[in-house]
């Protein structure tokens, strides 16, 4: 419960006046009353001043506008932690056409879909070059995780050291391992690799020893038509579609005993994504959102409806007579 503008309840205080008033007279004529033995009056002229008095402390009350307020927070594993690695090489601007989704795009939305997936598991991103950059490292909140995929995940960004054929480069997931990109207290640490598998040759015994241990899924964005296509919508001709990159990325998956999906397979890879997270013990995290309902409109609403009971029986009467 909360006040907005306390000072306008001491509006209430215009209805405190009138009915000591009224309170005051009332027992003076009372005493007038009995010495005279005149009889006592009726009921209506009793209860119309108090209603009239009530239906003014309530507009006061609602001048103060309360309200009911409700925080929420999330609460968060502490024994899993998730990260999402985003391929940022130049081959992830390939789309059918030079309006259409790039696979980049098709990635960030299929992310947000999977962070759904596990909403108590805190998770990050990372970006891949020839490198791994953290962007965030696992949060519990939401809002934040997807904030960073919409407007910081972009292609080359940063850029990758080297100027090869190829950017991308599968090794250098080896260093999720030693940039302590999760907590010690995660027991559970899962890495979701969203890429088109266009990548040099990777030394899958060295990523194994590195990443043992960690559960590990990778989805595909590619298709044969796709092409890179420069600012004024013409195809880039140094880029080429691999199509052994779906090899390259079970291959990949499978030395680091997870699995690797298509585009097309969000779902399955969301179901494998749970079941890694399993379930485990929770602490409640920072507030996460305030809901607020406003009362004054209701007793407003009440105060009208009193002056109008309280006016009711006069009107009556002064009809019939």
């Amino acid at each position: 419960m909360t006040v907005l503008t306390p000072l306008c309840a001491l509006t209430v205080l215009a209805a405190v006046f009138p009915l000591l008033a009224y309170l005051g007279g009332r027992a003076k004529s009372d005493v007038v009353r009995k010495r005279l033995g005149l009889p006592p009056p009726g009921s209506g002229s009793e209860v119309r001043p108090l209603v009239a008095s009530g239906a003014i402390a309530l507009l006061g009350l609602a001048a103060s506008q309360p309200a009911l307020t409700h925080t929420t927070s999330a609460r968060s594993r502490i024994d899993a932690q998730a990260v999402f690695v985003f391929d940022v090489s130049r081959s992830m601007a390939a789309a059918a056409s030079p309006t259409s989704p790039t696979r980049l795009d098709r990635a960030a939305a299929a992310a947000l879909k999977l962070r759904a997936a596990i909403g108590d598991v805190p998770s990050g991103v990372l970006t891949l070059t020839d490198r791994v950059l953290p962007d965030l490292l696992p949060v519990a909140d939401r809002t934040g995780f997807d904030g960073v995929v919409d407007g910081a995940v972009r292609i080359e960004s940063p850029p990758p050291h080297a100027t090869a054929f190829r950017a991308t480069s599968f090794a250098a997931l080896s260093q999720i391992e030693s940039g302590n990109v999760f907590a010690p207290s995660a027991k559970k640490r899962i890495v979701v690799l969203l890429t088109d598998g266009e990548s040099d040759p990777v030394p899958t015994s060295d990523l194994a020893r590195a990443l043992a241990g960690y559960r590990f899924e990778a989805i595909r964005f590619w298709q044969p038509n796709e092409a890179v296509f420069d600012a004024d919508g013409k195809r880039e001709s140094a880029y080429r579609p691999d199509p052994s990159s779906r090899l390259t990325l079970t291959d990949l998956a499978g030395a680091l005993g997870g699995r690797s999906y298509d585009e097309s397979q969000i779902r399955r890879a969301a179901s494998r994504l749970r079941s890694f997270a399993g379930s485990g013990p929770t602490v409640a995290g920072p507030s996460t959102g305030r809901s607020r309902v406003p009362l004054a409109p209701w007793i407003a609403l009440a105060a009208l409806l009193a002056l109008l009971a309280s006016l009711t029986p006069t009107a009556i009467r002064s009809t019939k007579q």
